[in-house]
């Protein structure tokens, strides 16, 4: 297949499931409010009302909506990037502003599903390489899901991470069968899980849940599978770590951070596991090129 043909493929395919992924972000927001509330906690009231109307329809009636005057949306005010572009960023309906959230997400998958395509660092010349890469894509979208859900309301969500994990056993799966000898293989996998969701534990444990929030624990545990090697799994927390620094000492030193301020570890846990499945064969590479 042409490969501009595939890029834009895969363009279009981000869009739309960056398209899913922001409606379901709300929808997950939506259902957790109503969740909350039957179970007695304290849900703020604004959102709960503003959220609420997507909690009402059953599977077979679901319909996008606008969140401000509920007028169910028509498949040309759903074309993703398009419609907002054109809408100028406001309902059709009632004018009220959409915010950029959606077409953020959007933008992100798309650039996601194209990068990854662009620098895979194997060869998709086998079906067994393209069902792993197909694996990686549509986790993709859950990563995508998480990342915002984390990023607005510090919580991952299970139903989104306990996919994602199945999805990242198969994903291991499929390494260990066309990789290495599976023994040597199996115990990278283990050490990146110890590195990426066992430490995190630890710092759960020993802080009950003050440092660091369980979720961060068991995507940690989805995360390593998809590195599914000891290196790659450093790379990513090293990476997670080093982002997080230049975004909260700068925070820190103005005043506007400090060690009551919550930071959301997911998405820079996310964000660094794609820079080491992608980016880290190679730096691993050139490690013990330049070492040896």
């Amino acid at each position: 297949m042409d490969e501009l043909l595939i890029y834009f493929i895969l363009i279009v395919l981000g869009l739309m499931l960056g398209s899913f992924a922001g409606a379901s972000v709300w929808r997950l927001r939506a259902h957790q409010l109503r969740s909350d509330k039957n179970a007695g906690e304290s849900v703020d009231a604004d959102e709960y009302k503003h959220l609420s109307p997507l909690t009402k329809a059953t599977f077979t009636t679901d319909r996008s909506r606008c969140l401000h005057c509920e007028h169910p949306l028509a498949w040309y005010d759903l074309v993703p990037l398009v419609s907002w572009l054109s809408l100028g960023g406001k309902c059709r309906y009632c004018r009220k502003r959409i915010g950029r959230f959606e077409p953020l997400i959007e933008l992100g998958l798309a650039a996601f599903f194209v990068i990854s395509y662009w620098m895979w660092p194997v060869p998709l010349d086998t079906m067994l390489a393209v069902a792993q890469f197909s694996i990686w894509l549509v986790a993709g979208v859950l990563l995508a899901i998480l990342f915002a859900y984390d990023l607005k309301w510090y919580l991952l969500p299970n139903q989104i991470v306990f996919p994602l994990i199945a999805l990242g056993a198969v994903y291991a799966t499929l390494g260990l069968i066309g990789g290495a000898p599976v023994l040597s293989g199996l115990v990278s996998i283990a050490i990146a899980v110890a590195l990426l969701s066992g430490l995190y534990y630890v710092l759960w444990l020993v802080s009950k849940g003050q440092w660091i929030g369980f979720g961060d624990v068991k995507l940690g545990l989805a995360l390593a599978f998809f590195t599914a090697d000891w290196q790659l799994a450093f790379i990513a927390l090293f990476a997670a770590n080093f982002i997080g620094c230049l975004l909260v000492i700068p925070g820190m030193i103005a005043g506007k951070v400090t060690r009551m301020t919550r930071i959301p570890f997911g998405p820079l846990l996310i964000v660094g596991t794609i820079l080491a499945v992608i980016w880290g064969p190679g730096l691993v590479q050139a490690y013990f090129t330049l070492a040896f």
